[in-house]
């Protein structure tokens, strides 16, 4: 683990993530229509979700490896995110 976090490893994993994030993030509220968050919005639950679906769905037996396997885990984590915001978010008026 040290030698990882010392070769960068965990940097890069972790730009990974926040890059993979932003781009589900978007195409999450692309998917997840209504409610409007707008796109910056998006962006970071993508960025939130991505970080979620990898330490979430793994824990429950649900992985793929690989860099799809990456973006549709952050895709799922994302528009889990986008839904829960969205039910907790006050409605108008």
């Amino acid at each position: 683990m040290e030698e990882e976090m010392a070769s960068g490893g965990f940097w890069y994993g972790l730009l990974i993530t926040i890059v993979i994030g932003a781009i589900v993030g978007w195409l999450a509220g692309v998917i997840v229509k209504g409610g409007g968050s707008g796109l910056v919005m998006n962006v970071v639950l993508g960025i939130l979700g991505a970080l979620v679906g990898g330490w979430l769905l793994p824990m429950i037996g649900i992985s793929w490896g690989g860099f799809w396997g990456a973006f549709f885990m952050a895709l799922i984590g994302a528009i889990i995110v986008i839904l829960i915001v969205r039910l907790l978010r006050p409605g108008p008026g």
